[in-house]
């Protein structure tokens, strides 16, 4: 680890303990590296700006409250998406509604809707299979849908798919192949 990392390390480290303690700025700091990370997981599951701000907001309220029964048993970020994607999950069962991406929620999360060499013509083309892909993605089950977004969209590997939904790496494979299959 190099002198940089090592430090960085170490402050992360002071500002966990005083976060547990209810130090709320250490709170805010570590929150401020995690937050646009647990806004993105939210928006991807939730499907629309509002409900992925309030996702977010609801998160970090839990880990706030929970700050102090953090053993380190895996890392803090792993931890916070744990319950981000919990959060997410709890809301889209207590709703059972499923809902489609706007184009603007895509173009928010970083898809381009313009090539300055398209056609317009291309350019309908490919906004129509990106309407179509986000409105397939979230009729996929929640389950489903969590997992092949963090795989799939934020490049997670099995491993931590698998520690953040709290799932067997098995369950995990399962359900990113079947959501794949219903996808195509």
């Amino acid at each position: 680890m190099n002198g940089v990392t090592h430090v960085q390390a170490n402050t992360d480290e002071l500002l966990l303990k005083r976060a547990q303690k209810g130090d709320v700025t250490a709170f805010e700091e570590l929150m401020a590296a995690q937050e646009s990370r647990m806004y993105a997981i939210s928006l991807r599951m939730m499907g629309n700006r509002e409900d992925a701000q309030d996702c977010a907001q609801e998160a970090m309220l839990r880990i706030y409250r929970a700050m102090g029964s953090f053993k380190g048993q895996s890392s803090l970020a792993t931890w916070i998406y744990r319950i981000t994607m919990n959060t997410c999950l709890d809301e889209l069962r207590r709703r059972k509604v499923r809902r489609v991406t706007s184009l603007d929620t895509l173009v928010e999360a970083g898809w381009a809707p313009v090539d300055p060499g398209d056609t317009p013509e291309e350019y309908g083309m490919r906004s129509e299979k990106q309407a179509a892909l986000s409105a397939a993605i979230q009729s996929l089950p929640a389950d489903m849908r969590a997992a092949v977004v963090m795989r799939d969209i934020k490049g997670y590997s099995y491993d931590e798919i698998a520690d953040i939904l709290d799932a067997n790496v098995g369950t995990i494979k399962s359900r990113i192949s079947r959501g794949r299959e219903k996808l195509r």
